[in-house]
């Protein structure tokens, strides 16, 4: 009986870990690989709605809102070109049935971030700008890099390699506060005659 026992724990094990569902064997244990991927995603959205608050309580609140919603809707418009292209795939998301993005990155975090690069680098020169930029990227590039190959939040496919996250998360993070910078101005030159 004891032998019947192991060989149908044995087969149990590799039916869950083989692609019926996603399921690993860790440290002796059976984990649901996509249950402990959503509640990542719940962790995520609750840290990036904390922290939001304290963002944008710090003035002047309406670059920071600026920068927020010009980063949520192009990431919108960017994310539904790269996914219907077929370069990216989102497997666990939020509302999965509803959205084929990544809403929680397009909504909450990547805009989130936007607001911290805004303020880091409210007062700095283009250069010394970009250079912050880069530098702030880098660990975000670094984490989707290692999320691509552990887990089934993003998969890259059709060449998407690191580099063109990390290009275009540049880019779009420059316009970004650069975009911001010019309102500011127009803003400034307006209230002051």
């Amino acid at each position: 009986m004891k032998i019947l026992n192991a060989n149908f724990d044995k087969h149990l094990i590799e039916t869950l870990s083989s692609g019926y569902s996603k399921s690993e064997r860790i440290g002796g244990f059976v984990v649901n690989k996509t249950k402990v991927e959503k509640s990542a995603l719940r962790v995520l959205l609750l840290f990036s709605i904390i922290l939001l608050p304290f963002l944008l309580r710090r003035p002047p609140i309406k670059d920071w809102l600026l920068a927020f919603l010009l980063n949520a809707y192009s990431n919108v418009l960017i994310d539904k070109v790269i996914i219907h292209s077929g370069m990216l795939d989102y497997p666990i998301r939020v509302l999965p049935k509803k959205f084929n993005t990544n809403i929680l990155f397009d909504h909450i975090i990547y805009p989130t971030f936007s607001v911290i690069v805004n303020q880091v680098t409210r007062y700095d020169k283009p250069l010394i700008s970009a250079l912050k930029i880069i530098l702030m990227v880098l660990p975000i590039n670094f984490i989707e890099f290692l999320a691509e190959r552990k887990t089934d939040f993003i998969k890259w496919k059709k060449g998407w390699k690191w580099y063109h996250s990390f290009v275009s998360m540049c880019l779009k993070s420059m316009l970004n506060r650069y975009l911001v910078g010019v309102i500011r101005m127009i803003d400034r030159k307006k209230n002051s005659n």
